[in-house]
């Protein structure tokens, strides 16, 4: 059992950054696949980044340049740096973690999720 608490979430004018980190406890934390996926009001979840367990990472184009994900296998901890941000970037922010080796961008594949921390970003 992985239990993931999310944080960092907030109000923020577009252009400005915010940093989520999501804190992990059970499980093998370094072995694992960490992603983040965000839900606006009104649409579907998306996939947002993940990290692979050897650090490889892939991101949704929209936030290709501006966001990074990174982890702290010391710390159980994965962050999600946000720069540049626009009003579209405004939603729920989830943290999951994956079992299966892969590096997958749907979230059916994740076995474990966060409650969510809200950002929202002004125009």
């Amino acid at each position: 059992q992985v239990r993931l608490v999310e944080s960092g979430g907030g109000l923020v004018q577009a252009g400005g950054s915010l940093r989520l980190s999501c804190a992990a406890s059970g499980g093998t934390f370094s072995s694992i696949t960490v992603g983040w996926f965000r839900q606006a009001p009104g649409k579907e979840r998306e996939f947002v980044a993940a990290i692979h367990w050897t650090h490889i990472t892939a991101y949704a184009d929209s936030v290709k340049g501006r966001f990074t994900i990174s982890r702290d296998n010391a710390k159980n901890t994965v962050y999600l740096q946000m720069n540049s941000l626009k009003p579209e970037d405004t939603g729920v922010y989830y943290c999951a973690a994956e079992l299966s080796p892969a590096l997958s961008r749907l979230g059916n594949d994740y076995d474990y999720w966060g409650q969510g921390t809200q950002v929202t970003v002004s125009s």
